[in-house]
């Protein structure tokens, strides 16, 4: 680099402005390919996967968070010397888009039936590449430093090509089959939906109590779904429940429907809840499934695709589904079979995340994998130490999740997604077809018309995206990846299926390399600043770009990654984003003043034996900085780490040192160059710390200190190595405190903040503070006795080893007057504030009845007006009297 350029470069606006330069900044990195990784590099490989955003979504504050964190972890490995591969994608969103193309074609009149299966899956390629992947932009204005070479989609051809290779083999090892199951039920969508696809809602319904059978045959059971009885074909009641043994064995008629069902004996009923008897659909009911099954009982489907009732053979057929609950009540009623009604019944119901109805229940023809011996290599890989969970703690509940799990429902009732590979012959042949095999053809033959669950190619994302079912040099490189960084809210839904999907695909390989990565690190969820959940219905949801664009992207960076604890939910405030953009300003104008003192990196070590304290004392805190930074970041303790710099560089770098520096700036040519290095070594050192947090800032700091090309491909900082000084780190605490209390006292006897006075420090040699008594006097504002000095007023500053008595002259420094009569009006106040507290402290009536901590806050306030009392009164006392 030319002198000439290395100069320019050092040149900052006036005012940090984020807007000016982000964008052109994101992309002058992308430009030099600064996050393009590199298999057939010989540096150590760090890869991380992006959990991959839906192709309608757009950036909202739970993917600022997740993003800020792992760009975080990859921007520090590639400073510190690691092949660095973050691969960004997309999820192709089987049932979104799906929803989202259907609503357009029917605001068209047109019916997605009609239209037939190719052109729409034209419509929604249509849509894709015109409206899908806005988060891709808004990734890059939140400097994710991904490898935009290596993008990805779900339906590309490569990933499609590892879908249809992997539902082979698991077809073939007999790992995937096709069964009638209870599954979730979306009617308005008319397909399966995945447990993630659900929300459970508190909802106000009813509870029904019904009368099945007459006389000493009559039992009553109840349900918030009265529909459901027209599928009903058993009854069942525990075993051992003595109200119900006569009737074990026999039938009683189904009212309405002229069918007789049995009475079953099964322990899963609890014979204290309710009437003790239950009503069993097993077509309807998980529960009741279960039941059926173990009775082989008849399991009768009594509603279409679209939730209407249906094969019952009653008046109700074609009714809807909640159409069909009140004109059952009523007949029921009419037969005089309700015995009791409960409304409003508050109930958790299942609803699609996407259609917002709630789900049914509904028995159905699906593929499922057989998840037992995939499940088990999971909790193995975990439980063998070759995957970690951070933090340790949640690894129960991955267990919980891993060790329960149910076969998984693939099949999906949709067009757009992966359709599954498999065709039916005439003579009911069932062929599945790799991506390198020939479809069989000829009149009969039909493919499966389902689609694949969307989870279950996302299962497949650490190695598919880089190449699998072929061998790559980036799958021998980066796979198995470094880390996962998601939320525990996906822990099952997501990260246990990549872990039985990762193992089951690599199982050729070393066990140790078959895993899809070696940690887990998982965060919480974003919430508002009361701790609250963000919903839109509470009115509380951020929108993080507006938030960006008030306040610069690494405002709201430093905000997230500053209440990142491991594992726990994180609150966020628009305040706390403001409060990082006054952060930034901070530092900008740090790094502006040092500049315009000529601070440089210096090329060389500095020689310790020629620093004054200040200098050794924040080079050592610099240090120290580094080694805590590194062992806090290691850890995922993402808060710790971001605090620790927040306050070394507002706390001890930006109030103290600089303050210190302008001192040293005014002695000997060597202890400025000396201190313009020290600043230039410190600024250096913590400038690349804080860059994966706040890459934007520090890029345009860093490189007008140093001149050099760009932070991004910076080193990491290492700690010297020298011997901290705790002597210098002693003198410089006790000059803090002695400019501290002096500023205290000069507050308190009401000098204004600039005003000077002069004063008398006594002591400060005793206890080796003379080379401080320069910064002393600047910082504190008190300037050296004349001749005939006399003081009006004094301190005594208890240090380390001894006292340094101040003492101050401040006739003529205040309206003497003036300050006695404010001074009054405080006193007033606190003995008023004592007053009041003492009189309800003195009233048994009201002790008895108040709650402790009402007690206890009274008695602090006591405390605090007894203190205030004291300490105005000794102020008005060291005036001077007139």
């Amino acid at each position: 680099m030319t002198q000439t350029h290395a100069a320019a470069t050092r040149e900052l606006p006036s005012t940090w402005n984020p807007a000016d330069v982000e964008a052109e900044l994101y992309e002058r990195w992308v430009a030099a390919e600064y996050f393009t990784a590199d298999p057939n590099s010989d540096k150590p490989p760090f890869s991380i996967v992006i959990p991959p955003p839906n192709v309608t979504g757009s950036l909202h504050i739970g993917h600022a968070f997740e993003h800020t964190l792992m760009d975080i972890l990859t921007r520090r490995r590639r400073m510190q010397g690691y092949e660095a591969l973050w691969l960004p994608g997309m999820d192709h969103a089987s049932i979104a888009v799906q929803a989202l193309v259907e609503k357009q074609l029917r605001e068209e009149g047109i019916d997605h039936r009609e239209l037939g299966r190719e052109k729409f899956l034209e419509r929604v390629w249509g849509w894709k590449e015109k409206h899908g992947g806005a988060i891709l932009s808004q990734m890059r204005r939140l400097g994710d430093s991904v490898d935009w070479s290596r993008e990805r989609f779900t339906m590309d051809d490569g990933l499609s090509r590892a879908v249809q290779t992997i539902f082979k083999n698991l077809y073939d090892d007999g790992l995937i089959y096709r069964a009638e199951r209870l599954v979730n039920w979306s009617p308005e969508m008319r397909t399966a939906i995945s447990d993630i696809e659900v929300e459970h809602k508190e909802v106000e319904g009813e509870l029904v109590s019904m009368r099945y059978g007459d006389g000493d045959d009559a039992i009553v059971v109840a349900t918030t779904r009265v529909e459901t009885m027209l599928g009903d074909t058993a009854i069942a009641v525990h075993p051992n429940d003595e109200r119900y043994r006569h009737m074990v064995g026999t039938e009683v008629e189904l009212p309405l429907t002229g069918r007789k069902i049995p009475v079953v004996p099964d322990e899963h009923v609890d014979p204290e809840f309710g009437t003790g008897a239950v009503k069993v659909t097993p077509a309807h009911d998980p529960n009741d499934f279960e039941i059926g099954k173990r009775h082989d009982l008849p399991m009768l489907t009594i509603m279409d695709e679209q939730g209407r009732i249906a094969h019952t053979g009653t008046r109700f057929d074609g009714m809807d589904r909640f159409e069909a609950r009140v004109a059952v009540r009523e007949a029921l009623r009419e037969q005089d079979r309700i015995v009791a009604e409960k409304r409003p019944y508050v109930h958790s119901v299942g609803h699609s995340s996407r259609s917002k109805e709630p789900i049914e229940p509904r028995l159905s023809l699906q593929w499922f994998v057989k998840v037992g011996p995939l499940a088990q290599a999971a909790g193995d890989a975990v439980r063998d130490g070759r995957v970690a969970v951070h933090p340790p703690e949640m690894a129960k509940r991955y267990f919980d999740w891993v060790d329960n799990l149910h076969d998984w429902a693939i099949s999906r009732q949709l067009w757009w997604g992966h359709r599954i590979p498999i065709w039916y012959g005439p003579n009911g042949e069932v062929v599945c077809v790799g991506p390198d095999e020939e479809p069989p053809s000829g009149d009969g033959w039909r493919q499966d018309e389902d689609v694949l669950d969307t989870w279950f190619s996302s299962g497949l994302w650490p190695f598919s995206t880089m190449g699998w079912p072929e061998q790559t040099p980036e799958l021998e490189k980066f796979y198995p990846t470094s880390v996962l960084v998601t939320g525990y809210d996906i822990l099952f839904f997501w990260v246990v299926r990549m872990m039985m999907m990762g193992l089951y695909a690599m199982k050729d390989r070393d066990p140790a390399e078959a895993i899809p990565f070696k940690t887990i690190a998982l965060h919480g969820m974003v919430r508002d600043a009361h701790g609250k959940k963000m919903s839109k219905s509470a009115g509380n949801t951020v929108d993080p770009l507006e938030w960006m664009d008030t306040y610069g992207t690494d405002a709201l960076r430093f905000t997230l990654a500053r209440g990142a604890n491991p594992g726990t939910d994180s609150p966020i405030s628009e305040e706390w984003v403001s409060a990082s953009r006054s952060f930034g300003t901070k530092l900008f104008n740090a790094t502006k003043f040092a500049l315009m003192n000529g601070a440089r990196v210096p090329s060389e070590p500095l020689a310790r034996e020629s620093l004054t304290d200040a200098d050794r004392w924040i080079l050592d805190r610099a240090d120290a900085l580094v080694s805590y930074v590194d062992e806090m970041m290691e850890d995922f303790q993402f808060a710790k780490a971001t605090e620790a710099l927040y306050h070394f560089t507002w706390d001890e770098f930006c109030d103290w040192y600089l303050e210190l520096s302008k001192v040293q700036f005014d002695g000997t040519e060597e202890r400025a160059e000396l201190t313009r290095q020290v600043l230039g070594q410190v600024l250096d050192t913590l400038l690349r710390l804080l860059h994966p947090t706040i890459p934007f800032l520090t890029e345009t700091l860093w490189t007008a200190l140093t001149g050099r090309e760009s932070v991004v491909i910076a080193d990491w900082p290492k700690a010297t190595g020298a011997e901290a000084d705790s002597g210098a780190a002693d003198r410089i605490a006790a000059t803090q405190k002695l400019i501290t209390e002096i500023r205290r006292f000069r507050s308190d006897q009401g000098l204004k903040p600039g005003q000077k006075v002069a004063a008398r420090l006594s002591g400060v040699e005793e206890l080796g503070l003379a080379e401080h008594v320069p910064a002393v006097r600047s910082l504190a504002k008190v300037t050296e006795p004349e001749d005939g000095f006399t003081s009006s007023a004094s301190i005594e500053v208890g240090l380390a080893g001894g006292n340094v008595d101040v003492e101050l002259d401040l006739s003529g420094a205040i309206d003497v007057e003036a300050e006695r009569k404010r001074l009054a009006k405080d006193l007033a106040a606190a003995e008023k504030e004592l007053s009041g507290a003492d009189k309800k402290l003195g009233n048994q009536a009201f002790l008895d009845k108040a709650p402790a901590e009402v007690v206890d806050k009274i008695k602090a306030r006591r405390e605090v007006a007894e203190g205030d009392i004291a300490r105005i009164t000794a102020r008005l006392e060291a005036l001077p009297q007139g």
